[in-house]
């Protein structure tokens, strides 16, 4: 495994740790401040950080004493020394304060990184799941 890759992978354990500890500063930290995020609920878009951090702010305080505990799974990492891409298969958990499962819902999801003032930020972000051909609906995978 290369740095870029192995840096690359940090980021996703930030995301991991900041949504569990719902620390809007940190999880927003990992974008930059020119973002585009295709998020999968209610807004069709999100341009520029401050966008983004209303969205987080907002799930955040939704959750009230739940925690989400988020798992990457099939990671795949592609790198220069300037952009980096990674896509999975995302998995997040809501957990009682007890720490008892609640709901579970898995998604797919796309990030491109941006290499600038020696750290990787994500530009881009896309989450998405498979439309029912026959009924419109959106497909999890649970």
């Amino acid at each position: 495994m290369n740095d870029v890759t192995q840096s690359i992978l940090h980021v996703l354990d930030g995301y991991t740790s900041a949504v569990f500890s719902k620390d809007v500063d940190a999880f927003v930290a990992l974008y930059d401040q020119d973002v585009r995020v295709f998020d999968m609920w209610g807004e069709w878009s999100y341009t520029g950080v401050d966008a983004w951090r209303g969205m987080v702010k907002n799930w955040f305080r939704s959750l009230e004493s739940e925690r989400v505990v988020v798992a990457f799974d099939e990671v795949h990492v592609a790198t220069t020394n300037e952009l980096a891409t990674a896509s999975a298969f995302i998995t997040y958990t809501g957990v009682s304060a007890q720490n008892e499962a609640l709901r579970v819902m898995q998604n797919r999801i796309t990030m491109v990184f941006k290499h600038t003032n020696g750290t990787w930020k994500i530009i881009h972000e896309h989450s998405s799941a498979p439309v029912d051909f026959e009924t419109a609906k959106v497909i999890f995978k649970q």
